[in-house]
């Protein structure tokens, strides 16, 4: 009888011992985080974690967790604004290509279209961008995987994840396999991020029919008890207006807790936080930890296998330190998706001299390729053979050809525009791509069309020929119903075409040198008193140039940005003929034609930098220098019209002051930012102008110097802006220091944004 009740003694022990739990993490969201504090707690309070199942951002926590990072790690990790960025398909400023970047116009949405394609397969399928976190998951779990060799029970914590066959209305489980390539099928929210194929199966977020996948932790693992971390939404009944419940109601099943039953324990921290709102990190994590708390003395009493921190974070380094020996070196690259010439393409792009790469230079190199816009996605998965070599596999998709932008510029002035642009991309071996836009409006009406040849490499490069007509008419645009004096009369016409061939410099700056022609006709008149019979004088400059430019541009925005750094350095060489119409009303009668202008160079350095030393509180400066040769033309007005000008606020670019005008000149700023509101910013701004020789007429309406720095400009913006996703909207009060009327009150919705003139 002593050795039965001995022996049921030591069974009991031994079951106690061998007790294995397992954590299940819902999906959710942003409110998933909780995950966090939960698994924090558990681990300070030496509650083991033997089994791990996770559904869409469950399946993304517990993966960290799985493959050896501790809470605290875990935790850091979406502290980061890198982690937040990626979650909304952004990355930092320091990964952009600047070679890649579009040009900047006022376009307020870009449509990209398949001409062969039906309408219904031209409609955007997501909303970010799923290239940052695509890479961020291979990069992050692709040696945990492969020191696992593909088996999700050989990681540090045995784990399941789960996503969705939509085409079979189930759910399917990973227990090996590409982790990164199954966490990312798992966090595919329709709409948001766009799916991925798995063994040929498109898959969708692992909530959508298992959203508590305590189900799955049963079959594949039956531990003796489940801790279960919930944070799922209870769908709502759908509402007849309410689309995303519809949409919701249509696509998720019912959560089921049923499997808890008596062996397990739900916490359900607070979460009320929106599903893409990854802003309340430390909110939520404190919330899961917590939550927790509560619940450690109901999970004392059903569990009695502890474990011991200590030991945990021993094991926990060991398994790391091996992971992080088996250094990867890609030896190989397979491109599936594209056709042959677009493979090499991408091919040239990431591996140079048919040389191994590591890790870290396949970042840099894969950043660049994939900020190309002719290609749309490039999910990497990395792999190793049975020779111990490691290949880099590449699901590639190329972009959609044809894209169309619309835009306009709505404002209280006659500045009001519309906004057209059309470009063709094609994706070969040498890529290339053809643009063309057009503004129809009172102030500007232009065109822009170029082609752009892209070649890949170690040193990628882009030759680029163009052409631009534009015409400005400062006359109609500046008429206000509150104006009492007439504005004169001045209107430009420039045509010009140009060759540019460019290279990077690093990822976010880069060189170019160009040469064009140019043909610039201003038509004007030198005096205020004139009729609609009266004639202008007209002045015709044609002329050759060439110059070299290095831009740097980490700018968050198009206009009214308020973070990264914006640095422009342009030297330029000029060569032209000048020829004089007189009109009936000009005091020079005398007309000439080609008239050999002397050569000139000029040097123009624009910089403008923020700087945020507060939450909601940025500042930002501007600088800008320009030295030039440049001599006088025939008049006073036409040398003025072709002086470098300074128009650092939107609406200064819409006007013609002479005051800001000057062949050499040294300007700078000052700005200061709140924001209040999230996307509502009050800008005030304060520039200096001071030219180093004012540009002044004579009596005889010729040009001539002041004295050197005797005089100076101020001029400010205070502004209310709403940065829209299409654009901006802005209310402004501005002053120009010493103008005929120095206040203003300007409105505009959309990005005063015009192609470029050739003096420029």
């Amino acid at each position: 009888m002593i050795f039965i009740s001995f022996c049921v003694f030591l069974a009991k022990l031994h079951a106690q011992q061998s007790q294995k739990i397992g954590l299940v993490l819902s999906g959710g969201g942003a409110s998933g985080l909780v995950h966090i504090g939960v698994m924090k707690a558990l681990e300070e309070n030496n509650i083991p974690i033997n089994y791990i199942t996770g559904a869409s951002i469950g399946a993304l926590i517990g993966a960290y967790y799985a493959s050896g990072y501790s809470p605290d790690e875990i935790e850091q990790i979406v502290k980061t604004e890198f982690f937040k960025g990626v979650t909304k398909g952004d990355l930092p400023s320091k990964y952009d290509f600047l070679i890649k970047k579009r040009n900047d116009y006022a376009s307020w949405i870009t449509f990209k279209i398949n001409p062969s394609d039906p309408y219904i397969k031209n409609i955007p399928t997501n909303i970010i961008n799923s290239i940052p976190i695509d890479y961020y998951l291979m990069e992050t779990f692709s040696a945990p995987v492969i020191a696992a060799k593909g088996n999700f029970d050989s990681l540090f914590i045995p784990y399941r994840c789960i996503a969705s066959d939509i085409e079979n209305k189930k759910t399917v489980v990973f227990k090996n396999g590409s982790l990164s390539s199954v966490i990312r099928a798992s966090l595919s929210y329709p709409f948001y991020l766009r799916p991925i194929k798995i063994d040929g199966k498109l898959l969708f977020d692992g909530g959508l029919y298992d959203n508590f996948p305590a189900d799955v932790m049963q079959k594949e693992f039956n531990p003796d008890f489940i801790i279960g971390s919930n944070v799922s939404e209870t769908n709502k009944a759908p509402d007849e207006d309410n689309v995303y419940q519809q949409i919701r109601s249509m696509l998720m099943s019912k959560t089921v807790f049923d499997t808890l039953d008596e062996k397990g324990v739900l916490i359900e921290p607070w979460s009320d936080v929106s599903t893409f709102n990854f802003e309340n990190a430390k909110r939520l994590i404190d919330s899961g930890y917590t939550a927790t708390l509560r619940a450690i003395p109901l999970i004392r009493k059903k569990i009695n296998n502890m474990s011991n921190t200590q030991n945990i974070n021993e094991k926990r380094l060991q398994y790391r330190k091996l992971i992080s020996e088996n250094n990867i070196i890609i030896s190989s690259i397979e491109t599936k998706g594209l056709n042959n010439k677009q493979q090499k393409f991408v091919e040239q792009s990431l591996i140079f001299n048919k040389k191994p790469f590591t890790m870290q230079q396949l970042k840099k190199r894969y950043f660049k390729l994939v900020s190309d816009e002719k290609i749309k996605s490039l999910f990497p998965v990395v792999t190793k053979n049975s020779a111990g070599a490691y290949n880099l596999e590449l699901f590639g998709k190329k972009e959609k050809p044809l894209y169309i932008d619309l835009g306009a510029i709505i404002s209280n002035r006659p500045i009001s525009e519309a906004f057209l642009g059309i470009q063709y991309n094609h994706l070969g071996k040498i890529g290339f791509s053809a643009y063309a836009n057009g503004y129809f409006g009172k102030l500007n009406s232009s065109t822009h069309a170029r082609f752009r040849l892209d070649f890949p490499g170690r040193l990628p490069f882009y030759i680029e020929p163009s052409y631009t007509y534009s015409r400005w008419d400062y006359y109609n645009s500046s008429v206000l119903f509150y104006d009492f004096l007439k504005p004169a009369y001045l209107i430009q016409e420039d045509q010009f075409a140009e060759l540019k061939v460019g290279v990077p410099v690093g990822n976010i700056s880069q060189f170019n040198i160009a040469g064009g022609y140019s043909q610039w006709g201003n038509f004007y008149y030198q005096t205020n008193n004139f009729s609609k019979l009266d004639t202008t004088d007209k002045t015709y400059f044609n002329y050759l140039y060439t110059q070299a430019s290095y831009n740097i541009n980490t700018l968050n925005r198009k206009m009214y940005a308020d973070e990264g750094t914006l640095v422009n350095i342009r030297g330029r060489f000029l060569q032209g003929d000048e020829s004089f119409i007189p009109g009936n009303t000009g005091i020079n009668k005398v007309k000439f034609l080609d008239y050999k202008q002397k050569p000139w160079v000029q040097v123009k350095v624009t910089v403008d930098k923020y700087l945020k030393p507060a939450k909601a509180f940025k500042f930002g400066i501007f600088a800008e220098g320009v030295y030039s040769t440049m001599g006088f033309f025939s008049n006073y007005q036409a040398t003025i019209l072709s002086a470098p000008a300074f128009n650092p606020t939107p609406e200064s670019q819409t006007f013609f002051i002479d005051a800001y005008r000057a062949h050499n000149y040294l300007a700078s700023g000052l700005k200061t930012i709140t924001t209040p509101i999230k996307n509502f910013d009050i800008r005030l701004e304060a520039y200096v102008f001071q030219p180093v020789n004012s540009i002044l007429k004579d009596a005889n309406g010729n040009a001539y110097y002041s004295q050197p720095f005797l005089y100076r400009y101020f001029s400010g913006m205070a502004a209310l802006v709403y940065n829209s996703p299409v654009g901006p909207f802005c209310v402004s009060f501005n002053y120009y220091d010493k103008n005929t009327n120095p206040f203003s009150v300007f409105f505009h919705f959309g990005y005063i944004i015009f192609n470029r003139k050739s003096i420029d």
